[in-house]
């Protein structure tokens, strides 16, 4: 079974830009529900089919699939809500890659990074502008960011 084991982190600063270049990515959703996600992603001249399970901790089920470019961009068109349109940066920061999302559009103004781990025990060295963990806050899913983007949140 396809297993995702992650953390996600607010960003401060701007020290993660030194040498970052970025993608950007478009992703939608097909289906999104407590159980289950389906998503649509495309990264610079890539595209995939992703199907992810629900979160439990820090880790979910998935599964990715590339799929032909022109097929992703017919389907993103199939999409529930405002895409998800984010700029995503890998930074190898202490044995592991961060990727720090810039994201636009409807979710201007949130940078989030997260870090992939092999366990949900693992340790992790945390970089300097890793701010407040929101791993456990749903808001900060992309899928929940396709229904309710950053930009409609009170007080943020």
């Amino acid at each position: 079974m396809g297993q995702e084991i992650e953390r996600k982190f607010l960003v401060v600063g701007d020290s993660w830009r030194e040498g970052a270049e970025g993608t950007l990515y478009r992703q939608g959703y097909l289906a999104k529900d407590k159980e289950r996600t389906v998503r649509v992603r495309v990264a610079g001249t890539k595209a995939y089919l992703t199907i992810k399970g629900c979160t439990k901790g820090t880790s979910r089920a998935e599964y990715e699939y590339e799929i032909p470019l022109l097929d992703a961009e017919e389907l993103l068109d199939l999409c529930e809500g405002p895409l998800v349109e984010k700029t995503r940066h890998k930074i190898p920061h202490a044995g592991h890659t961060w990727e720090v999302d810039v994201f636009h559009g409807d979710n201007e103004g949130l940078i989030m990074a997260e870090v992939e781990l092999k366990s949900e025990d693992e340790q992790v060295e945390m970089p300097g502008w890793a701010g407040k963990e929101v791993s456990d806050d749903s808001r900060y899913y992309n899928s929940s960011l396709s229904k309710k983007p950053y930009k409609t949140w009170a007080g943020t």
